[in-house]
């Protein structure tokens, strides 16, 4: 098999995977507050599942880093979905028992397959020229449309599956993303061949891009260049008012008499909104430049937290939630790319496990806060902090624009 037909075999399969593997992390995503609510039985333990699952995926991002530096990116990968697997199974047993502690420890275990899907960007990048790699970001990122459509539309049938063995429907999502999650491992073992960190290894020998060679800085001297720092600042703000906002608009629909089957649609918008547009996003990044379209990001994402709020009915939740993924869509496309921008190959590996661990401490935190404040304040307010991280995030960009034209001292 020749490298480019090898490499296109990798990205499909990472393609497939991450599509895959979103639609479980969807579809649980879509009931977690609900079923943290009642089994906990305080509504302002709403968020501590998703928290749980996000601390889960951004404590395991260094271990996928590892795994797939020791044991190569197709068995550390399919060690990491297994892993997930297994967690999932003892959330499926939780929703059952209804033991909430074991809910908790079972997704968080499941985080481990989610930060493997997420890994799997950049491994697509990996095996690209550098003119080619945001490209493939970006084709692998599109493979959560496809879990955005079917992981909520899973929610509702595997609720009837799992209330007609006597589990109840809330077990349902849980299973699904069980077999989900079985699947992508699949995947990844049979289509991440040859492996692709020796494919990379070649194509790095062949004629690499000068910049992909220069030696790793201290982190310190490298957390304080602007372009690093601007980056992970503005994924980390983005990741975090997505997360909240999305986290708890589930119980926020489910306490305002909104069927299942509705929330589940506007998880599919979200969702949509957060993947559909990729491409889109990666192009706007290539032609108007970094730093615009992060401003449409955060400008985006303030828009939505500003809409939700509004009303309780389905159509300004459809809206806002919507607008919400695409919004984390342009920062997530563009923070990446400015991020790959300021990293030389052996920086790469190690800062963007740094960057996956703080995207998912604050997703946990986004989480946690997100349920004590609905409960405390209602819904409004929440939103509203949402709006004002988003702010944050465009003071963040505006400042870098101003080092970067030599305004402002760094």
């Amino acid at each position: 098999m020749t490298d480019a037909r090898a490499t296109a075999r990798i990205t499909t399969g990472l393609f497939v995977a991450h599509a895959l593997g979103s639609a479980g992390v969807i579809a649980t995503a879509t009931v977690a507050s609900i079923v943290g609510a009642e089994l906990s039985g305080r509504t302002a333990l709403a968020g501590l599942p998703a928290a749980f699952f996000q601390i889960g995926s951004a404590l395991t991002a260094v271990l996928i880093g590892v795994l797939t530096e020791r044991l190569g990116r197709r068995r550390g990968l399919t060690l990491g979905t297994a892993l997930g697997m297994a967690g999932m199974a003892a959330a499926v047993v939780a929703a059952v028992t209804g033991a909430f502690p074991v809910l908790l420890a079972g997704l968080a275990l499941a985080g481990t397959a989610s930060a493997a899907v997420k890994f799997g960007r950049f491994t697509a990048a990996e095996v690209q020229p550098r003119a080619r790699r945001g490209r493939a970001v970006s084709i692998v990122v599109m493979g959560g449309t496809v879990g955005s459509v079917l992981g909520p539309v899973l929610v509702a049938p595997s609720g009837a599956w799992t209330r007609a063995l006597g589990w109840g429907e809330l077990a349902g999502p849980f299973l699904a993303a069980f077999v989900l999650f079985a699947v992508t491992g699949l995947v990844f073992f049979v289509f991440l061949r040859p492996e692709p960190r020796d494919l990379a290894a070649r194509l790095e020998a062949a004629g690499g891009d000068p910049r992909d060679l220069a030696p790793a800085r201290p982190l310190p001297r490298l957390l304080r260049d602007p372009g690093v720092a601007t980056a992970m600042a503005t994924l980390i703000l983005a990741q975090g008012v997505m997360i909240m906002v999305m986290g708890i608009t589930s119980l926020h629909m489910r306490e305002n008499a909104h069927a299942l089957s509705l929330i589940s649609i506007v998880f599919s918008g979200h969702t949509l909104g957060m993947y559909a547009f990729s491409l889109l996003s990666g192009w706007a990044t290539d032609r108007f430049g970094r730093i615009a379209v992060l401003v449409w990001g955060g400008a985006i994402l303030a828009t939505a937290c500003l809409i939700a709020p509004l009303s309780p009915a389905f159509v300004p939740l459809f809206v806002a939630l919507f607008l919400l993924g695409f919004g984390w869509n342009l920062c997530y496309v563009a923070g990446s790319a400015l991020l790959t921008d300021h990293l030389s190959t052996a920086e790469k590996s190690r800062t963007q496990g740094i960057n996956d661990l703080a995207m998912g401490t604050v997703s946990a935190t986004a989480s946690l806060v997100g349920g004590v404040v609905f409960a405390v304040y209602g819904f409004a307010v929440m939103s509203l902090a949402g709006a004002v991280a988003s702010v944050v995030l465009l003071l963040v960009v505006a400042r870098y624009r101003l080092v970067r034209n030599g305004a402002l001292a760094t």
